[in-house]
């Protein structure tokens, strides 16, 4: 049976044949049988996980307590791209501060948690909470997009990578009214149980990578530059980080 490889379901689009390109190569740098899944939404992600039908993930970092804590994941590499989130209104929006927004506002917004939960927390100085707003659930950040576009949703909450990746056309029919500064929140590719006993081994190749013409024009349609070492204290500090933005 091949190892199982997936990726948190917020990547970009445009970077999806990237993927299957890295997971290739990894293959044929482990010599290892593996399949890349992809699901659809975090709940049919997270459902693998619990049963035990994933080895590798590129993970979002609100599911790291649960990989680590409760399944036994272990980190590798981060891309050294910090997740960061920005709220979003139509370019022709009378608002201009985040503080001018009003209760029951329809504010559209995807399923991934950490970037729900970031997005929460800059709606506080409105005193606006996740009770006091309609939420807007969309499938990715384009269809986020489009609400705000359409106009069906006065503001929209992005995963910042995922919105400076708009086409250059959408982005001039937005605008940014603030953009997180948290730094060390990160997505970081991960190792599970049946695994664990290659953890240094996958993780050097992961840090040579880019080292390799090969290698880094693969990171390249990834788009990531190289891989940075994620040391477990520092895995451990970021989930209690997100435990504390949680509270």
């Amino acid at each position: 049976m091949p190892y199982q490889f997936t990726v948190s379901p917020d990547f970009s689009p445009d970077h999806l044949s990237g993927w299957y390109i890295f997971n290739t190569w990894l293959q044929k740098q482990t010599g290892e049988a593996i399949h890349l899944e992809m699901y659809d939404n975090f709940q049919s992600q997270r459902n693998a996980i619990q049963q035990n039908n994933v080895d590798l993930i590129y993970a979002n970092p609100y599911d790291a307590a649960m990989l680590v804590r409760e399944n036994g994941f272990l980190p590798l590499v981060t891309s050294g791209i910090a997740d960061e989130a920005i709220i979003a209104v139509n370019a022709d929006s009378p608002i201009a501060d985040v503080a001018e927004l009003a209760a029951n506002i329809r504010v559209a917004m995807s399923e991934d948690p950490d970037v729900r939960m970031m997005g929460l927390i800059m709606l506080e100085p409105a005193d606006l909470n996740a009770s006091n707003i309609s939420i807007i659930g969309c499938d990715s950040y384009v269809l986020v997009a489009k609400q705000l576009l359409r106009q069906d949703a006065e503001v929209g909450v992005f995963l910042a990578e995922a919105y400076d990746d708009l086409s250059n056309i959408i982005k001039s029919k937005l605008r940014i009214l603030v953009r997180s500064q948290i730094s060390v929140i990160h997505h970081a590719l991960m190792i599970g149980p049946k695994l664990a006993n290659k953890r240094a081994e996958y993780q050097q190749l992961l840090l040579n990578m880019a080292d390799d013409p090969k290698g880094k024009d693969v990171l390249h349609s990834l788009g990531f530059e190289t891989w940075v070492k994620v040391e477990d204290e520092d895995m451990e500090f970021m989930i209690d980080l997100m435990d504390t933005l949680a509270i």
